[in-house]
């Protein structure tokens, strides 16, 4: 079944890192923002970890966006901002519905 415009109901805006130097000419990163673009949004999975006696949650969701030059681009060390919060991208592929005409990116945030 076919995406249909009204399905892509979410701005999310891709973010690439780079370094620049500080005024001791030592390397900071910093994110510039590449596109803000409309997505659908899709939960996968919630859970939880535990790790040196602290517990954290996290969320996976995949975001659906149409396949431009700029999403096809896209790389898994770019992060997308969506509704105030990180998400760290976990993969990236063409997805179902239609050949060249949409990307699926899976992406990871702490629920916390």
């Amino acid at each position: 079944m076919a995406i249909t415009a009204q399905e892509l109901d979410r701005r999310i805006t891709i973010q690439r890192a780079t370094t620049v130097n500080n005024e001791f000419n030592e390397p900071v990163e910093t994110w510039s923002d590449l596109a803000t673009i409309w997505a659908r949004r899709r939960d996968v999975s919630d859970g939880e970890k535990e790790a040196a006696g602290q517990v954290g949650a996290t969320l996976m969701s995949r975001f659906t966006v149409r396949s431009t030059t700029t999403t096809r681009d896209m790389k898994p060390t770019d992060r997308l901002n969506y509704d105030g919060a990180i998400w760290n991208i976990h993969g990236l592929k063409e997805a179902d519905e239609g050949r060249n005409r949409f990307i699926e990116i899976t992406a990871i945030r702490d629920a916390d």
